[in-house]
């Protein structure tokens, strides 16, 4: 059965996530699929690197594709974008292993997420606006905290359903671009609504209501004060992964 490496990029506005679900066919998988089933017949799996939530958007999402029907790279990306909604783009197919997996073979996925300090006409879906003045210099500090191996349950939705709440985080930084705030993290997995949580608590030390010592007792002892901090899905990239 051929295999092709896919890289999409997408507005998750419109879309319940990317995972297809019983209830909604608005899903960028369930999207995709139907895309596919169309170009290369009944018989297409995919699966993506990282399962993005409800309004969460990617710049590079990668995803196999399994079909029986062979057919050129070029005329794959060709025809998924003329089936595709125009919030979803296939920006290249290249072709993989017969076992590539993009979720299972991934070493590690970075994701952004921008704050705008001031309310925009153009950008709402793509931003959290904050109100508040905020202090990007005790953000960048406490970013650097999340680094290293941890604890991650005070961060996470539903720790108990997970099989570990340990991520090693490869990276975290916090930058200013103009009148944006931009919080990014690197790590070889994310647990569900892990990096809203961790932008959530980044802003609440912008604003001056935690400090570093707050923070280390959150990867300490699981707390649900993070929960309350959720960050929205508007402002979320996930913006690459690497093989």
């Amino acid at each position: 059965m051929p295999t092709w490496k896919v890289t999409l990029e997408y507005d998750g506005t419109r879309y319940r996530g990317w995972q297809s679900q019983k209830n909604t066919d608005r899903t960028v998988q369930g999207m995709l699929l139907r895309a596919a089933h169309e170009l290369l017949g009944a018989d297409v799996a995919c699966g993506a690197a990282g399962r993005t939530d409800a309004g969460v958007h990617a710049l590079a999402q990668v995803a196999h594709l399994k079909a029986h029907k062979a057919m050129p790279e070029s005329e794959i990306a060709w025809g998924l974008n003329e089936r595709l909604p125009a919030d979803i783009n296939v920006l290249a197919v290249e072709k993989a292993p017969p076992r590539f997996h993009a979720r299972h073979d991934a070493k590690s996925r970075t994701y952004f997420y921008r704050v705008s300090r001031r309310r925009t006409a153009f950008e709402k879906p793509f931003v959290w606006w904050v109100k508040d003045p905020l202090d990007a210099a005790a953000m960048r500090r406490a970013a650097k905290l999340f680094e290293g191996r941890h604890d991650f349950a005070s961060f996470c939705e539903n720790p108990e359903g997970q099989e570990s709440t340990l991520v090693v985080v490869e990276k975290c930084e916090v930058v200013e671009v103009g009148q944006e705030i931009h919080f990014r993290i690197t790590a070889s997995h994310f647990l569900w609504k892990m990096v809203r949580r961790l932008a959530g608590t980044l802003v609440e030390v912008g604003r001056g209501n935690l400090d570093a010592a707050g923070i280390e007792k959150l990867l300490r002892e699981k707390s649900s004060a993070p929960a309350k901090w959720t960050a929205p899905p508007s402002g979320l990239f996930l913006e690459k992964v690497v093989y």
